[in-house]
């Protein structure tokens, strides 16, 4: 049965959709052309959970998505349903699945592997060339995502969720999982100095799990006043600067002198109070923005690392030799792999600054799906309220 579109001039009764084979989605089918359809769903697989969703946060790639039908180099070429920041309810279970029952509040780990492959058999299946993301055009057909009333999802790649954490905080450790992959990769010692680019959700969460690591100086920098007084306010970060950054320039000397005097700011606030002003021991950069990696390089300390956490700019131009004379690690972060158990002890433990906070505005039913991406592509709302994280409570 294809999927027929709704309209609010064409509703269709819960009598007609909520059966056990019907179910209402939130679905893009170009920018800014996002539908709600009446889609059909099967009893899940052997292996299987049927998971009622209860909140569904927006990320930075839902909103490309939204807007441009792409993200970065990946090209939607069908109708996707976006969402991956997601939890919800075990409403029916697969005939092989064991571990579980009826009711059970689980987080979902979105991205389904193919457990044979040399990146898999490692433990690094966040590599695997045949992953499966929900919401992610990289695939095709495309791996619809969670704004979906319900959906079926592997039961290995569904993690319970303790009754201390909110709804809210279990889809948040899709985000929380980047930033203990980041952490991890970067090898923070106690007592480092780090600095973040970057307070959007993935940025913060990043500044947290540095201090959580050892690190007794985090510094955020952000162009957004709002965004960086959060920061501060709430404990993820120790400092925190406000950035100006110019109009790109054309000349490549003109764009280092920028990045420089940024990386001086930045390091500014960093080191103050250091006898050894050198530079971050650890940089992150969460915005994939080119002045903030060229900025980043001169910024750490010599033997220090940058780590990409931000997908943006997919070509940029880079004063290599900045990490070559220092010998500055560079290293990449694509997603996350074996981080949601560890993040839901961290969770449950309360040592993060709080996850339900972080949630500036709740958007009630697929029907305003719309609403809820609007306000995610926008850091204030209309009464002039910082807009951090937006959360759609499908039920």
């Amino acid at each position: 049965m294809a999927p027929s579109a709704l309209s609010d001039t064409n509703p269709i009764s819960a009598t007609h959709y909520n059966t056990k084979s019907q179910i209402l989605a939130s679905v893009l089918h170009g920018p800014r052309d996002l539908r709600l359809e009446v889609r059909s769903i099967s009893d899940p697989a052997p292996h299987e959970l049927q998971i009622a969703i209860r909140a569904t946060g927006v990320c930075g790639s839902d909103c490309a998505y939204y807007q441009t039908f792409r993200n970065g180099n990946l090209q939607a070429v069908a109708p996707l349903a976006l969402g991956h920041e997601s939890a919800g309810l075990v409403v029916s279970i697969g005939d092989a699945v064991t571990g579980f029952r009826i009711g059970d509040r689980v987080a979902l780990e979105v991205g389904v592997p193919c457990d044979s492959c040399r990146s898999c058999r490692k433990g690094r299946y966040n590599l695997c060339p045949k992953m499966r993301f929900r919401s992610s055009a990289k695939s095709f057909p495309h791996f619809q995502g969670t704004l979906q009333e319900r959906i079926n999802h592997p039961a290995k790649w569904c993690h319970k969720i303790p009754g201390n954490v909110s709804w809210d905080s279990a889809a948040l450790l899709e985000p929380l999982s980047v930033a203990i992959h980041a952490t991890r990769r970067a090898c923070i010692e106690q007592g480092d100095s780090v600095i973040v680019f970057g307070a959007g959700t993935v940025g913060l969460l990043t500044a947290a799990m540095a201090k959580l690591s050892g690190a007794t100086t985090v510094t955020v920098a952000d162009i957004d006043r709002g965004r960086v007084d959060y920061a501060i306010e709430h404990g993820f970060a120790t400092r925190g600067l406000v950035v100006y950054v110019d109009t790109p320039r054309s000349r490549e000397e003109d764009q280092f002198a920028a990045a420089k005097d940024l990386a001086n700011k930045v390091m500014e606030v960093t080191c103050a109070g250091e006898v050894d002003s050198e530079g971050a021991d650890v940089t992150f950069d969460c915005t994939g923005k080119e002045i903030c990696m060229q900025a980043g390089l001169y910024a750490t300390r010599p033997g220090g690392q940058l780590i990409m956490v931000g997908m943006g700019t997919p070509v940029q131009t880079l004063p290599i030799s900045a990490s070559l004379l220092k010998e500055i690690d560079i290293i990449g972060i694509f997603r996350y792999a074996n981080t949601y158990p560890t993040g839901i002890k961290i969770l449950a433990s309360g040592r993060l600054p709080s996850m339900d906070k972080m949630v500036t505005h709740r958007i009630k039913g697929l029907r305003a799906a719309k609403d809820a991406f609007d306000l995610a592509c926008r850091t204030k709302d209309k009464d002039g309220k910082l807009i951090l994280k937006v959360i759609v409570e499908t039920s």
